[in-house]
């Protein structure tokens, strides 16, 4: 274990950290149900789901089983000009779960809002973007130009990012009755900027890796009549709010809406393997003609088997039932840390404590580790998005160490 550390401190770069990190690596050593085992021993509840990815757990036979029978026809083969069974199939269930007609298999979140953008850009002939502050798309180059370009984590890139449109974040709190004055006032930016713009961007319901932010469904229906009325495009990134997250399939569910370009990913493989997809109507295929884009490992023959897999499964199993109990248990384990907090907000299976300043990502890590809980806290949240297939008990685990982590905060 120590060598395997020294090796990954000399040459390994993680993700959103300096090199060498600030912050510690641990070693796994086996994943398995919802735990994690590390190389030192202490096994500890995964309440990130493999950043939100997850969503059966661990070594689930049914998905394990649909990469070793797919291994025996062919691992990968080139989309172009070919294609294939797992393909076909996932497109099709894509379709028929969205209500979409075209799919644009790519290979990861962030390449999949890019595609998306491209499909706004080529369809409409104009270049800029709506979106609103407080969001997060991805960390390629035209997914930073849509994130939070204040509080964002691409501020650094600013001066080489195309430049957008922003409206401010829609008011915080799900259950909370929209304010017809800030309705207002994106109406009235929009329509200021409508002549240059292609589409509208957003997360629906659940702004995520910007700040976990969870709004009333009413703005996004609203965020639908402005794009019809304006002739722009309503792109939905569901890449962290898809299958389930937030108590309904979609994000947009909450609404009643349909968008004309959607992105998927993340939880779209349970967390086996990298694999997005960009669905749009007919229309806006039609109004593209050349697509150019083509990831090399697009439509992957594993990674699309066992997206079939987790997808099948995911019918089949009472997620939703599951999501509103993971729900009903994180609200009411949650509570007890808003004393220590800014605010604390649960949604389907994404529960919340923000800080009043940002925490010390260390200090919060070891406090829960201590109690057998794997989390991820950045900026001022301290969050956890659990696998559906996490027990009551599980659960009440990453509770109880997310409010040890709060009272810390004192």
């Amino acid at each position: 274990m120590d060598d395997l550390l020294r090796l990954d401190r000399e040459h390994v770069w993680h993700p959103y950290t300096a090199f060498p990190p600030a912050v510690p690596v641990h070693a796994v050593a086996k994943a398995e149900g919802v735990r994690l085992t590390l190389t030192d021993g202490r096994v500890l509840v995964d309440g990130m789901s493999s950043w939100w990815a997850a969503i059966h757990g661990y070594r689930q036979p049914r998905l394990d089983q649909a990469i070793k029978d797919q291994l025996d026809d062919m691992a990968h083969v080139m989309f172009g000009g070919l294609t294939h069974e797992p393909a076909v199939r996932l497109a099709v269930r894509l379709v028929e779960l969205t209500g979409l007609d075209r799919v644009f298999l790519a290979d990861s979140g962030s390449v999949a809002v890019e595609v998306a953008i491209k499909m706004a850009i080529q369809a409409t002939g104009r270049t800029r973007l709506f979106t609103v502050r407080g969001g997060y798309h991805g960390d390629t180059f035209e997914c930073m130009s849509v994130c939070d370009p204040v509080n964002g984590m691409h501020h650094l890139f600013t001066g080489a990012l195309a430049q957008h449109v922003f409206a401010p974040p829609p008011p915080l709190g799900y259950g909370v009755a929209p304010d017809e004055g800030y309705l207002a006032e994106v109406a009235d930016l929009l329509k200021r900027h409508a002549h240059e713009l292609a589409a509208i961007i957003l997360e629906p319901v659940v702004q995520g890796a910007g700040g976990m932010r969870f709004y009333h469904p009413a703005y996004l229906r609203k965020f639908r009549e402005l794009a019809d009325e304006f002739g722009l495009l309503l792109i939905a990134d569901e890449i962290a709010t898809g299958f389930g997250r937030t108590g309904e399939l979609f994000g947009c569910d909450h609404a009643g809406i349909r968008p004309d370009i959607m992105c998927v990913g993340k939880a779209l493989t349970g967390g086996y393997m990298t694999l997005a997809a960009t669905l749009c109507t007919a229309e806006v295929a039609e109004r593209i003609g050349l697509l150019m884009h083509g990831p090399t490992y697009m439509g992957n023959p594993l990674a699309t088997a066992v997206a079939n897999a987790s997808l099948e499964l995911l019918g089949e199993r009472p997620w939703r039932q599951e999501v509103k109990g993971i729900e009903a248990v994180l609200a009411e384990g949650l509570a007890a840390a808003a004393p220590y907090a800014k605010d604390v907000r649960v949604l389907g299976a994404i529960g919340v404590i923000e800080a009043h300043e940002p925490v010390d990502v260390q200090k919060i890590q070891d406090i829960v580790m201590e109690r057998g809980v794997w989390l991820r806290p950045f900026g001022r949240l301290i969050y956890t998005m659990p696998p559906y297939a996490c027990e009551p008990a599980d659960l009440a685990m990453i509770t109880e160490a997310m409010v040890a982590a709060a009272r810390s905060l004192r």
